[in-house]
């Protein structure tokens, strides 16, 4: 399924209170992104119990349940877990994993509310969640009619809502920090090979190690740090972590370099400190600088002048961290106008990309 708009958290919730009311819902998104975690959500502020059936680990008979015979004829009796008689929100996650015999299973119970004879309780919500085909997950065709009969909307990883979440659940404070610097480390596309990516999960389980570990409220060996991080995130990621954990007794450090009260470090034994801070300070560029030149107000100008002073500074220290923070790479650029100024200013920092 290839939609051509996705949509954040508090939008996908927006559309649940709206839709899931009256049409089946199914939410496509990377592993890990928060699908199960926001349907929760969502029955709990509605006021719903949640029943989640993982559609990989079912077969037809869990759904349409097993005969029974009575008054001389057969009976299908559904599962208990389905066969509620209170409303609730019915979670089919994964369920484009499940077989095609599965599949058809789900067709009346999605399309008309029913197994066999067994309605489900005025009230009650359908929605249906899988990954997609290019999330190298375990993803099967979902047929024609089981898609028709569903409401589709793509999930995409949002930092500043995630960022919230995760203050509110008292994720650890390590964690929190780094997404602020580098959100765009929040969500890493599944790599083609068997390791690790960081998504929104992923930096959950990070934090919930690191509280085991007491990390940042006693000292936390190097080795079992290095194991916890590369245990959870893109290898790049953790890398990243790492030197940012480094660099904890200076979380400001960037923003001091910003206001000119420090300088970037320039010792040899610093280079995972100094890449950090560049990583930090690309992000922070493509995330406040606005896409048109026009929408620059007084402040921002300031900013934009100190910008080019600092990636000038930078490249005194180390060139290739400065064509870096300025070059292109998988994610997203910089804005064109803010490129042509660095052309007109540092042509040699761009020719040599």
């Amino acid at each position: 399924m290839n939609l051509p708009i996705t949509i954040n958290q508090n939008e996908l919730l927006d559309i649940l209170l709206n839709i899931a009311m009256v049409r089946p819902v199914f939410i496509w998104g990377a592993p890990g992104i928060g699908k199960s975690a926001l349907v929760e959500t969502f029955a709990n502020d509605i006021g719903l119990p949640c029943v989640s059936l993982l559609g990989s680990q079912l077969a037809p008979e869990d759904i349409i349940g097993i005969p029974q015979i009575k008054d001389d004829v057969s009976v299908f009796l559904p599962p208990k877990m389905i066969a509620r008689k209170e409303p609730y929100v019915l979670f089919l996650d994964e369920l484009n994993a499940c077989s095609q015999e599965v599949q058809k299973a789900f067709y009346s119970l999605i399309h008309e509310r029913r197994i066999g004879e067994y309605h489900l309780p005025e009230g009650s919500i359908i929605i249906g969640a899988g990954n997609r085909a290019c999330d190298s997950a375990i993803v099967k065709t979902m047929s024609s009619a089981l898609i028709n009969r569903m409401f589709h909307v793509e999930l995409k990883a949002d930092s500043r809502q995630w960022i919230k979440w995760a203050e509110e659940n008292n994720l650890h404070p390590w964690v929190i920090d780094y997404i602020i610097n580098r959100p765009d480390h929040l969500f890493a596309e599944a790599p083609k090979t068997e390791e690790p990516f960081s998504t929104p999960r992923s930096w959950h389980m990070l934090s919930d190690s690191l509280k085991e570990f007491n990390a940042g409220t006693k000292e936390i060996d190097t080795n079992i740090l290095k194991t916890l991080c590369y245990a959870c995130l893109t290898p790049s990621h953790a890398g990243m972590f790492m030197a940012y954990t480094k660099n904890i007794k200076n979380k400001d450090m960037l923003e001091k370099i910003i206001s000119k009260e420090a300088k970037w470090p320039d010792a040899p034994k610093d280079r995972d400190i100094l890449y950090f801070l560049a990583q930090s300070f690309r992000a922070r560029l493509i995330q406040d600088l606005p896409k048109n030149k026009q929408d620059i107000s007084g402040s921002m100008l300031t900013f934009v002048y100190r910008a080019k002073a600092m990636i000038k500074e930078l490249s005194s220290i180390n060139f290739e961290l400065a064509q870096m923070t300025v070059g292109s790479d998988n994610t997203e650029a910089l804005p064109d106008w803010f490129m042509v100024e660095i052309i007109r200013d540092l042509p040699r920092l761009v020719e040599q990309k």
